[in-house]
Order: C-alpha cells, then structure tokens, then sequence
C-alpha cells in the first residue's frame, strides 16, 4: 500500500535527517514491532495495520516513520545481516585453526538468531528468488552478502582440509551448506523467549556434533600446505 501523500513523506525524510534522539528511538520500537508481526505473517501476510497494532500506533502515525512495509523489512533484515557478514569476517581473520574457527562461527551464527529473534528467521522464511522488480536490487544485495557469509564458511573447511585438521568426507561446500542449513533449520523450533537452553548452548551442541564427526586429531593430522 502506498502512503497517502508527498508532504508526509517530506515530513519523514526531515525528522530523518534531523535525527532526533525521540524520533529514532520511536521508529526504532516500530521497527521492532514490525520484526514480530513479519515472524508470525511473514512479508506477504504481514500488513502496515498489523505493524500499527503491534506498535501501539495509528496507521496514519505510522507514516511519519515509514514508508511501507517492505521499508521496514529491508531495514530489519539488512542490518542482521551485515552484522553477521562482519563477525565471520573477523572469525576468519583471526587465530585459531580451521576447525576452531568453525566452532566459533557456528555458535555465533546461533546466537545472532537469538540476539536478533526474530529478525533473521523472518529473512530465512522468505524467497528471495520471487520478489516484485521494484525490490531486485535489495535482492540482489541480500544474495550477494549470504554468498559473502557462505564463501568464508566454505573457505574455512577447505582451509581444515587443506592443513590436514578436516576429513575431506565430501567437498567443501558440501559440509558448509550442511552447517547453514543444521543451524538454519532452528527457525522452525527456536525461541528465546521459551526456550530452556540458550543459543550458544544450541550452537556449542551442533558444533560438537558436526566437527567431531570430520575433525582429524592432532596427533592423527598430516602436514598442511602451509607447515614447514
């Protein structure tokens, strides 16, 4: 649905720019807002009455704020995940062998899907194969920073076969899709809020249980490309 006028679109590009601190942390609870309804309906489902409901607004308020329902979905789910880009980035380019970057990259997965519940699960639910052309350049933007965030996991599995720390049971990207879709697949079960274990504890769970399985121990482990 389109928002009613030009001028209230003015007004909100102002406030925007203004930046005040009121504004912000308001649009910040209608973004949060949106999060849950997004979860329960999905994007289709979901509808600017919903996300005023949920809110605590009008629908007519909530223009001030945004624009439409996929403005809040595009915001919500590219900030997630850019977050995550960045920490296995930095997974990567830190110490530890391959199989210990693995672990700490599988935990933190599962518990970004705790800290940003239930943000990222709404982005796993949705087909980013089907949307309206008007959206294909955030599409394209999102595709292009999961196949940033799943180049470093297959990288780092190749990087354990490699050094000898990795069983090569299958291709790289065979066991790193494997992982994406253990740790993906928590959407259909997981939430923080009645769960009786944690995140992490999830995480720590499924790393031991994938890695113990193609994890080559020390003293079995040949020399790597790398070593001396």
């Amino acid at each position: 649905m389109a928002e009613p006028s030009s001028g209230i679109a003015r007004r909100r590009e102002a406030a925007r720019n203004e930046a005040n601190p009121a504004y912000l942390q308001r649009r910040q609870e209608i973004v949060a807002a949106a999060a849950r309804v997004f979860k329960a309906k999905g994007l289709q489902g979901a509808n600017l009455a919903d996300i005023a409901a949920e809110s605590g607004a009008d629908r007519a308020s909530l223009y001030y704020y945004v624009g439409n329902k996929e403005e809040l979905f595009h915001e919500v789910v590219r900030e997630a995940v850019v977050a995550n880009l960045t920490v296995a980035q930095g997974i990567r380019d830190g110490e530890g062998n391959a199989p210990d970057k693995l672990r700490r990259l599988i935990i933190s997965l599962m518990e970004s899907y705790e800290q940003q519940y239930p943000i990222l699960y709404v982005f796993i639910q949705e087909n980013l194969t089907h949307v309206p052309d008007k959206h294909a350049a955030w599409a394209r933007d999102m595709r292009r920073i999961n196949r940033d965030y799943e180049s470093i996991l297959i990288e780092l599995m190749q990087q354990g076969i490699d050094e000898g720390s990795i069983r090569p049971v299958a291709p790289a990207w065979v066991m790193a899709y494997g992982i994406m879709g253990m740790v993906g697949w928590t959407n259909r079960w997981f939430n923080p809020d009645e769960s009786t274990i944690s995140a992490a504890e999830i995480g720590s769970a499924y790393a031991d249980s994938f890695l113990r399985g193609i994890e080559i121990p020390v003293r079995g482990r040949r020399r790597g490309r790398g070593d001396a």
